[in-house]
């Protein structure tokens, strides 16, 4: 109830914060016949408007904005501006400030220099206008693979033409140099629900003049946060061909019944001096020390100020401008730890005026400690305080495959220490029977994102090769297995790093941020080579959506259902989904986790079972079936049993 009231009470607050002012997003609106212009800036003594006929000539036409009550300038330019650029420039305290695009540009010229004046109508692929968010039927369907453009799609076996760019997931019908899918159908055979990608707005740690050299990054340095990145154009230079790329690939996922999630990095940008941001209204986007010298909670450099009322509004009015015009289905929050608890809320809140399916949730940390009370952040344990805003929980991915900051195993590749934790994370990071494995932060279980890796970090091949050296291959796949199914069969919303499936490896490299496509590409040949592996998960994956048991959505009813088994041994966790009549096809799950390197015999409630994993193998349908009340589960390896 108390979370139903914050919800009402964020949404009414919301509208009357959007009623009462013009809208950034209204920066450029064009027609045919007049262009009206519209910028913020409270301390700006003058502003003035440039339009270049291109992007290179260094003539402009000068047009001085006026000031309105709110504190945004605006002029008009009569006649068809179509193909033209703009900036805008400010003078404070006698000096102006160099020109930049509006901190609210929807197109811009190559590496985003200037704004483009574009009929945002024409960019629309055919059939756009009909294109409609696939179905979901329930919010713990949600099985999230996240990948990069380049990643999914550079490799010489791929069979995708469009090699790292948009239109590479617009393909259909690629298959591999062997024969088996590729690209999106490859996703839709492995059966995900929703694809994230890696930062896809205009970032500035590429230069999109010189793309022929092929450097790498994962594009975490905002420059123009509502444009697309050139990079993944066909024609950079075109500021409308990004665009409509870009809805083509969303709209060939669409069709696959595949939602995208886009990757967010509002937290800092790529610099302060060279972005809108910073040119425009000088430091009151961004959260200072009390040196007045820039604060640095990402790492980067800087850290924006979400808590500032027009920051905040440029947030809102992002999103809602990617769910609106490129029909995004979610948004992923890069250090979401910076951001500010009411500013998510008001997030949640006006995406949910657009569609309460579009999914939030990010990192639930910072890299430093940003410079904003910490009690009002939006870090992991103040996740129950945002609903239907998710977090990542580090703790089931430490608990299984051990911390990033170390070497040491998880439960997974052997270590007990985690059990505790991998609990906590199996029922979803609530309040579990009074606390049973440490206070919870999320309030319901789909709010906490279930992982065991993402792009940060080791992929799940390196670090159990890391932290298992010793190890024979036999027995890292199995650890990849365990760790896996360990997190498709928990209470929180499934979330897996694209190549894991295909046994992907960076060689070692635990921050390819800006490592070469040879370190980063995920290779499509080992789906021939690791196929018994890509068959495991895949049927994991079905496992998971063909069991609501596994899934049930809500805190009081995982309380109602799970129950963990009583063991001996830490490295074995053993858990029951009871009393699913009426929930789900099963009478009742156990799950069987055996994180060690001798096989473990236990008791089981007696009953009649169809098994759908053991030793390493899995199928939804079942492998066989046994009526037993003990069973044995193999070294390091998951037991699965459907009760009939």
């Amino acid at each position: 109830m108390k979370n139903i009231f914050i919800c009402i009470l964020t949404t009414l607050t919301l509208l009357a914060c959007t009623t009462k002012q013009a809208r950034l997003e209204d920066e450029c609106l064009y027609s045919d016949s007049k262009t009206q212009f519209c910028f913020w800036s409270p301390i700006a003594e003058q502003m003035e408007l440039r339009i270049y006929a291109d992007a290179q000539t260094t003539e402009a036409e000068t047009y001085a904005l006026r000031k309105d009550k709110n504190d945004f300038w605006h002029t008009t330019v009569k006649g068809d501006l179509a193909g033209k650029f703009y900036t805008i420039r400010s003078c404070q305290n006698g000096k102006w400030e160099e020109e930049a695009p509006g901190i609210f540009a929807k197109a811009v010229s190559v590496n985003g220099t200037r704004a483009a004046i574009i009929d945002l109508s024409k960019t629309n692929p055919d059939g756009w206008v009909q294109d409609k968010r696939p179905a979901m039927t329930d919010p713990t369907d949600i099985i999230v693979y996240e990948t990069h453009l380049r990643d999914f799609t550079m490799s010489p076996n791929s069979g995708i033409q469009n090699k790292g760019k948009f239109l590479a997931l617009a393909e259909t019908g690629t298959t591999t140099a062997d024969g088996l899918a590729s690209g999106i159908d490859h996703l839709k055979e492995l059966g995900i629900t929703h694809l994230q990608i890696l930062p896809m707005f205009d970032y500035g740690s590429i230069d999109e003049t010189t793309l022929s050299h092929g450097k790498y990054n994962w594009g975490y340095d905002p420059i123009n946060y509502n444009a697309p990145e050139g990079g993944y154009s066909t024609d950079p230079y075109d500021p409308a061909c990004r665009i409509t790329e870009a809805k083509q690939m969303i709209q060939a996922l669409h069709q696959a019944g595949i939602r995208v999630i886009m990757d967010v990095v509002y937290n800092h940008t790529y610099n302060v001096a060279g972005c809108a941001l910073g040119r425009v209204v000088p430091q009151y986007f961004y959260r200072l020390n009390a040196d007045s010298s820039y604060a640095n909670g990402s790492g980067c450099g800087n850290e924006t100020a979400s808590d500032h009322e027009m920051m905040r509004q440029f947030l809102v009015e992002s999103v809602c401008y990617w769910a609106r015009e490129y029909h995004v289905d979610g948004f992923r929050f890069d250090l979401m730890g910076i951001h500010d608890q009411e500013t998510m809320r008001q997030i949640r809140a006006a995406l949910d005026l657009i569609d309460p399916t579009i999914l939030t949730y990010g990192e639930g940390w910072a890299a430093m400690s940003p410079a904003y009370p910490y009690d009002s952040l939006a870090m992991k344990q103040w996740t129950y305080r945002m609903p239907r805003v998710g977090a990542f929980s580090d703790d089931i991915r430490n608990a299984l495959i051990g911390s990033p900051f170390d070497h040491l195993r998880g439960f997974a590749s052997g270590n007990p220490a985690g059990k505790q934790a991998l609990c906590f994370g199996l029922a979803g990071g609530i309040n579990y029977n009074n606390n049973q494995f440490g206070e919870g932060w999320s309030g319901e279980p789909m709010q906490h994102v279930s992982y065991i890796t993402c792009h940060d970090n080791y992929c799940l091949r390196d670090r159990i090769e890391v932290s298992a050296p010793e190890e024979t291959e036999e027995t890292r796949l199995r650890m990849n297995k365990l760790a896996q199914t360990a997190v498709l069969v928990s209470q929180g919303m499934t979330f897996i790093y694209g190549g894991e499936e295909l046994y992907r490896t960076k060689l070692g490299i635990d921050n390819s941020y800006q490592s070469p496509d040879s370190i980063n590409t995920i290779p499509w040949e080992n789906k021939l080579i690791y196929n018994d592996l890509y068959e495991y998960y895949r049927q994991m994956v079905q496992i998971r959506r063909q069991h609501r048991g596994f899934r049930l959505g809500t805190a009081e009813l995982v309380n109602k259902h799970l129950e963990f088994l009583p063991t001996d041994n830490e490295s074995f966790v053993a858990f029951k989904m009871k009393d699913l009549k009426g929930i789900d096809t099963a009478k009742s799950l156990i799950v069987l986790l055996n994180g060690s390197s001798e096989p473990i015999d236990t008791d089981i409630p007696a009953g009649k079972y169809a098994v759908l994993a053991q030793d390493g193998k899995a199928d939804a349908k079942g492998l066989t079936t046994v009526s037993t009340d003990k069973i044995t589960v193999a070294p390091y390896s998951a037991t699965i049993l459907a009760e009939k």
